[in-house]
């Protein structure tokens, strides 16, 4: 596998867990709610560090998109 197949394969898997966090947070909303309160200051459950693992996450799928197009463009 190449550099640029192992950066689309990372992309493309860390994309699919942020589908999954979205569908669980929005699955839980229906449920039962979620306060701005609870979506901030969480200390337990899937919201305890839903906000920062997700824009790792995000951070790095952005990161991985400039490596790509940079290296398109060289």
């Amino acid at each position: 596998m190449s550099d640029r197949e192992a950066m689309q394969a990372e992309r493309d898997r860390l994309v699919q867990e942020m589908i999954e966090m979205q569908k669980q947070f929005i699955a839980r909303e229906r449920e039962r709610g979620i306060s701005p309160k609870e979506y901030f200051t969480a200390t337990d459950g899937m919201l305890k560090d839903y906000r920062s693992i997700y824009m790792d996450k995000a951070m790095r799928v952005s990161e991985i998109s400039r490596q790509l197009i940079a290296d398109t463009k060289a």
